[in-house]
């Protein structure tokens, strides 16, 4: 699971979110071995975790994954197939890395790199989503604007994010707040923070599915 392989002291921090952001109220859940790391800050290229900050909500520390070219919380398996015999299932997260140009990238040590992209016109309404390789993204797609604050948090263009419920396997669909509180025809959307975490130890280097 995410939350073993995550730093914990990244995990603390979410708690000094500032006052306009979701901020956890609960305690967080406890660990057995998590390595701490020498500085919480996240250098360009690096792996990361995503987790979700919404106090008081089904997704509040929910893990952010990928799987069919689409982006979800709580999705019980995203069938990638990762570089390390891993049994597929068992990757339950997706690992990101962000270059200094503001490209989020699902993170892959070797091969063909997939990359995150955003629809913030009225038809995609915030589509968050990857494409792979040379594959087109949709015309209006943007992939430039990624960055983190001092928190650690994930934006998009000073954007943040909403998750609404009911999508594949009982998951929760991921979308750049670009405005629209239901994007996608969906309905009982909840914004959130995005915060990004270091993973302790050897991050999952995988092929995300399309």
């Amino acid at each position: 699971m995410l939350a073993n392989a995550l730093s914990l002291a990244a995990l603390a921090g979410a708690a000094m979110a500032s006052p306009c952001k979701p901020s956890p109220t609960t305690s967080a859940p406890s660990y057995s071995t998590v390595p701490s790391p020498s500085s919480t800050a996240i250098a360009p290229g690096e792996p990361f975790g995503l987790m979700a900050l919404r106090s008081a909500s089904p997704i509040h520390f929910a893990q952010f994954g990928a799987a069919l070219s689409s982006v979800f919380l709580n999705l019980p398996s995203q069938n990638a197939t990762c570089d390390d015999g891993e049994n597929p299932t068992t990757a339950d997260y997706a690992t990101f890395t962000l270059s200094e140009e503001g490209e989020l990238y699902l993170y892959r040590q070797s091969a063909t790199p997939q990359q995150l992209f955003v629809d913030r016109s009225g038809m995609g309404q915030g589509k968050l989503g990857y494409t792979t390789g040379a594959q087109p993204g949709p015309r209006n797609g943007e992939r430039t604007a990624f960055s983190l604050d001092d928190y650690n948090d994930l934006s998009f263009n000073g954007a943040g994010f909403l998750a609404c419920p009911n999508s594949i396997d009982g998951a929760w669909s991921v979308w750049v707040d670009a405005g629209v509180s239901s994007p996608g025809g969906n309905s009982d959307c909840l914004g959130l923070s995005a915060r990004a975490v270091k993973i302790a130890g050897a991050a999952n280097s995988c092929v995300y599915t399309q």
